[in-house]
């Protein structure tokens, strides 16, 4: 199989495409889901958060919700809300965010090429969030959200890419809610479709930046769907899963902070002791936002600290001992605040940067939270380094703006 592969998407009616897309389930709640559909009954939360149309405080895991989220994505397919491409083809997916844009192709990669590392991982999963998109996905019988990947910047793919938007006008164009300006090409040549395919075959690798969870679920599917006791349809394409490839000079990755509960005990006055144990430790004047790696920023009663890492030589030469992430983790949450295992563990939480370093203000100063770590952002080549490694980051290490909008490009088999 090749690496991408065209195929015939099932996209939003045209003029449609603002009201139906969506944020992705996993970056709002049950609650602010509810809210941002209120009045827009074509709003793909409606399929990917569908708790939202059963009584309130409906477990988003329960039975009624996945067959609810059937009844609807049927519904919008009959009703015409949705509608499939004649023909296959890629979609050239642009976002603009803050005056930089970023430039995607979606297709469909094989579910092969992600078992045997071609596409490659950099986190482990949350069972609870995998189980629940192998059950949407097999629910559906479709993905309709993108695994966002990334690739090392080829010129030759960049001007086949470029090709598409100078010689073909727009299928959408739209600013959504969040000031992120969302534009779709599509390409249905056959000569342009060689280009693109031949193109990211000849990459060695893409890489998992975003959306671990929609492709461990991909992988299940098919798993469950080439049992040898399961008639295969050969017209079927579960064997593959959707995604949306950008180079790596155009992914932008935020810092991804943490919020802890309570201080494991600890008084101020001694936490503050053990954590100058392990890291340089000063007052700031100001809230701390870290400019380079190996530093950090601590709130805590109502004080900002600047925090910087005292590595041990050793660590310099692993891809994973030296992220910020795992000094952080292994020098301050683990020994001294009890974290041990951050997948599992409530009494921690994670903060996209998009939010600002006010939301992790406002947590510990209404009391939810006791402490709060600002973060430099994880690169782009750590990722890569730590995924070309075999290995896997801490969880929440990364947090890439802006983000692919769900039931704006849908596979269906």
């Amino acid at each position: 199989m090749t690496l991408l592969q065209p195929f015939r998407a099932w996209r939003p009616r045209s003029g449609l495409e603002e009201q139906v897309a969506a944020p992705p389930y996993d970056v709002i709640n049950s609650q602010e889901a509810r809210a941002m559909a209120q009045g827009n009954p074509v709003s793909f939360l409606h399929v990917s958060k569908a708790e939202i149309d059963l009584e309130p405080g409906m477990n988003p895991y329960d039975d009624r919700v996945y067959a609810t989220a059937r009844k609807r994505f049927l519904a919008m397919r009959t009703e015409g809300l949705l509608i499939q491409d004649s023909n296959p083809g890629y979609y050239i997916y642009r976002l603009e965010m803050q005056g930089r844009e970023q430039i995607g192709v979606a297709g469909l990669a094989s579910v092969d090429d992600y078992r045997n590392e071609r596409i490659k991982k950099h986190e482990f999963t949350r069972p609870d969030k995998e189980n629940d998109r192998t059950r949407l996905a097999d629910t559906l019988d479709a993905h309709t959200g993108p695994v966002f990947l990334t690739y090392r910047h080829d010129p030759t793919l960049e001007t086949a890419i470029r090709h598409v938007m100078e010689s073909h006008p727009p299928a959408c164009d739209f600013v959504a809610e969040d000031h992120v300006r969302h534009t779709l090409w599509v390409a249905q040549d056959p000569t342009v479709i060689g280009h693109l395919t031949n193109g990211f075959d000849r990459l060695p690798a893409l890489y998992i930046a975003d959306g671990h969870h929609r492709a461990a679920a991909a992988a299940r599917v098919c798993q469950a769907r080439r049992a040898p006791h399961v008639t295969p349809d050969p017209h079927a394409s579960y064997d593959r899963f959707l995604v949306v490839a950008f180079p790596d000079s155009q992914v932008r990755i935020l810092d991804y902070n943490r919020l802890i509960r309570d201080l494991n005990g600890y008084s101020v006055e001694a936490f503050l002791e053990q954590v100058k144990t392990k890291f340089h430790c000063t007052k700031a004047t100001l809230p701390v936002r870290p400019t380079q790696t190996h530093e950090f920023g601590m709130y805590l009663k109502n004080q900002w600290y600047y925090l910087e890492a005292m590595l041990k030589p050793d660590q310099e030469h692993n891809p994973v001992a030296r992220l910020d992430v795992t000094l952080l983790q292994d020098n301050l949450l683990d020994p001294i605040l009890g974290i041990v295992d951050p997948r599992k563990d409530t009494r921690i939480d994670f903060v996209g940067g998009i939010r600002g370093l006010e939301e992790l203000m406002r947590r510990v100063d209404s009391g939810e939270m006791a402490v709060a770590f600002s973060m430099f952002p994880t690169s782009l080549s750590e990722l890569m380094a730590v995924a070309d490694s075999g290995q896997v980051m801490p969880p929440k290490s990364t947090w890439f703006e802006p983000k692919l909008r769900d039931g704006l490009i849908l596979q269906a088999w």
